[in-house]
């Protein structure tokens, strides 16, 4: 299946004459780990071509509980981190925080997962509910955020 490898300071880089699918990757991992030419101590993560998707967190409070600060993005992130439906998920970035309204205490969460050729990553989230103190907060698709931040009426 591999055509050629090549090894380098970025990791171990593998083409092939067709598209490798998810069996394939123990397979590949195996084969080069028993390489005499390559650390097999180099070798930590298989993974096939990955793109992008978007998402966003609706329900949860712009400003923290008992407190009058915005939430901040350590706490979203150990949030994210915290629950069990993201597990297996790789934030591309950290996520971005935009208050709703500017008389709403509610927050919009941004999204950027790696995601694999199929979108089941981000598709198996799409529509998936979880809680947040005593709040329910969903987990919708979103478009490429342009990364500005501005409230959502503007």
């Amino acid at each position: 299946m591999a055509d050629f490898i090549c090894s380098d300071q970025s990791g171990v880089i593998i083409v092939t004459n067709k598209v490798a699918l998810l069996l394939d990757l123990q397979t590949i991992k195996n084969y080069v780990k028993s390489a005499n030419y390559i650390e097999a101590e180099s070798v930590k993560v298989s993974c096939l071509p990955q793109s992008k998707s978007y998402l966003k967190i609706i329900g949860i409070l712009y400003l923290e509980e008992n407190t009058n600060s915005p939430i901040i993005i350590d706490v979203v992130e150990a949030i994210i981190k915290q629950n069990h439906i993201f597990n297996n998920i790789l934030i591309v970035s950290r996520p971005c925080i935009i208050k709703v309204f500017p008389k709403s205490n509610m927050a919009i969460i941004w999204l950027d997962i790696w995601n694999i050729q199929s979108s089941s990553r981000a598709k198996g989230l799409i529509n998936r509910c979880f809680n947040i103190r005593s709040y329910i907060a969903t987990i919708c698709k979103a478009n490429m955020n342009p990364g500005i931040l501005q409230y959502k009426n503007c």
